[in-house]
């Protein structure tokens, strides 16, 4: 059996790229079942994207060097998450 779920590591240049050439295709003129295939993909490498910008905002708070400073990557982090989630 195959697990569709398998880890891929993909350089996060090239995941951007992906996703912006995706952006400005324009699929109009296709048949359906194309552009729910289109939209799926775009946005499962959206919330990946957004899932590793979260861990980078997160990683700034780990690696803080004082209080002051994990304080404010924390803020950071939270923002960014609630604006992800759209909270904001």
């Amino acid at each position: 059996m195959i697990d569709y779920y398998m880890n891929v590591n993909t350089p996060l240049p090239l995941l951007f790229q992906v996703i912006y050439l995706l952006v400005c295709i324009k699929i109009d003129g296709f048949v359906p079942s194309i552009r729910i295939d289109f939209d799926n993909i775009l946005f499962v490498l959206n919330n990946k994207m957004e899932s590793l910008m979260l861990r980078e905002a997160y990683s700034k708070i780990i690696r803080a060097s004082d209080d002051v400073s994990r304080h404010f990557a924390r803020i950071q982090y939270l923002e960014q998450r609630c604006f992800l989630r759209g909270v904001l």
